[in-house]
């Protein structure tokens, strides 16, 4: 089995990931969407904690070896990357979506020299508009960002248009085409319903896949 595979299957497993292809959630952003990630709950399921902050690190030490430093993204990529720091016995710290308003006014937590090889570690991918940020505020501060682990991505064009354009590669443990895939079989959803999550994935903005017109 895959690290894909085995992380969609766990994502499933505890309720991390919701399919509504019926009853589509709204995002902040005003999207309809059939599914909604929420990675957090891997914190408190202690096996499947275990299996991503393992693949993360894995990950790390396969495509980015040259890492110096974990960066968080503010707030749900701060305790994956403390976790995954501690496997590695690298330094970390995180990224606050604003900088403080308060002591020293920091927007990046822990001690960061310039030109430190660092690697971003992120929850959730979608439209990637906030880890880019992050990466412009650790560029910004002198590191030399080699790129982010995410530990799911929806793959939309959106998003890695995006990071194409910011020089930036994330590589993700798992990604809306497997977890699908594996839902169907699974049972989560009707083999039919893998259609309708793939349009929403490939144009957010056309909604003709809400009631089964995919």
């Amino acid at each position: 089995m895959t690290t894909s595979e085995t992380i969609s299957r766990d994502l499933l497993s505890i309720g991390a990931v919701f399919l509504r292809p019926e009853a589509p959630f709204t995002w902040a952003s005003g999207i309809k969407s059939p599914i909604y990630c929420d990675n957090r709950l891997t914190l408190t399921a202690p096996e499947v904690r275990g299996h991503v902050e393992s693949a993360l690190a894995e990950t790390i030490r396969r495509e980015f070896p040259e890492a110096e430093v974990l960066m968080g993204t503010a707030t749900a990529g701060i305790a994956h990357a403390a976790i995954t720091a501690h496997l590695l016995g690298l330094p970390m710290g995180y990224v606050r979506s604003g900088a403080k308003d308060h002591g020293r006014g920091n927007r990046i937590e822990g001690r960061l020299e310039p030109g430190a090889k660092v690697v971003v570690v992120e929850d959730l991918i979608s439209t990637a508009g906030s880890c880019i940020e992050v990466v412009e505020a650790l560029r910004e501060a002198g590191a030399e960002v080699l790129g982010i682990v995410s530990i799911f991505t929806y793959g939309m064009r959106k998003g890695l248009d995006r990071l194409a354009a910011a020089g930036v590669r994330n590589v993700s443990l798992a990604n809306l085409d497997t977890l699908a895939r594996i839902a169907a079989e699974a049972g989560y959803i009707r083999p039919d319903d893998v259609q309708r999550l793939m349009q929403f994935r490939d144009n957010p903005s056309d909604e003709s896949w809400i009631g089964g017109n995919a």
